[in-house]
């Protein structure tokens, strides 16, 4: 139905930038909200980021300043731009994304596999 991919993690050393990209396929309708969750080693997911289909953007306290979500004119690629990363920002990156995949259906979450973003010097 709706596939979620992302991309652009790896390696940086602090105080550098990463930004990754979700891009979303499949059977889509209407994307709704679009969020960015993380999840580092034995700790659970914690969301970082959400947009709205409008553009309107809010952040968890331990990003603000740092972060910033965006998505495309089209809708259907989100992106979360990462500046000052530290090493506690080292986690798995997953996008999530609300949809309906038909016209009066009903909205459901998708998520995608993860990218690794390691934050070492």
């Amino acid at each position: 139905q709706v596939q979620l991919v992302e991309s652009g993690g790896g390696l940086v050393q602090p105080g550098g930038s990463l930004r990754l990209s979700c891009a979303a396929s499949g059977s889509i309708f209407r994307l709704d909200n679009m969020s960015w969750y993380r999840q580092a080693s034995g700790k659970q997911r914690e969301w970082v980021a959400a947009i709205t289909e409008g553009g309107s953007g809010g952040y968890a306290d331990s990003v603000k300043g740092r972060f910033t979500i965006s998505r495309d004119n089209a809708g259907k690629t989100l992106y979360l731009q990462m500046n000052s990363l530290k090493p506690e920002d080292t986690a798995v990156y997953y996008c999530n994304a609300n949809a309906i995949v038909v016209r009066g259906g009903t909205v459901s979450a998708y998520w995608g596999q993860g990218t690794q973003v390691t934050v070492s010097s």
